[in-house]
């Protein structure tokens, strides 16, 4: 037989609430982000892979040609996608992979505006 309950703890009077507070700490943000995509793991190694293989490789081969970049350019470029590689197929954790990956964007960008600019 399906009864009401009649006495039962109301949920908003609970003890247990926290005053959340806001803190701009983007390496705190990036960490939580990392960690809710755990699940994805797989699917940030292709994309990891894949971004580095289109859109990083090519880089050198342009700034050295339209721009008359140095050869470090591709040095930085190697390291980066080599390190990112290894890292992945080491079987290291989400983190290290979206810290490697966000770390290479920024490098890639700044090795891109301080040659073009």
């Amino acid at each position: 037989m399906a009864t009401l309950k009649t006495i039962s703890p109301a949920s908003w009077a609970a003890g247990n609430h926290k005053e959340e507070t806001f803190s701009f700490n983007p390496w705190a943000r990036f960490m939580a982000f990392a960690d809710s995509q755990k699940p994805n793991h797989t699917l940030w190694f292709f994309i990891t892979l894949v971004g580095q293989g289109v859109l990083f490789l090519p880089i050198p081969a342009v700034l050295m040609y339209y721009y008359d970049a140095p050869i470090i350019v591709l040095a930085i470029t190697m390291v980066c996608f080599f390190t990112t590689l290894i890292a992945n197929m080491g079987g290291e954790g989400i983190r290290t992979t979206l810290t490697c990956l966000a770390a290479s964007t920024l490098i890639h960008i700044a090795m891109i505006l301080a040659v073009v600019l």
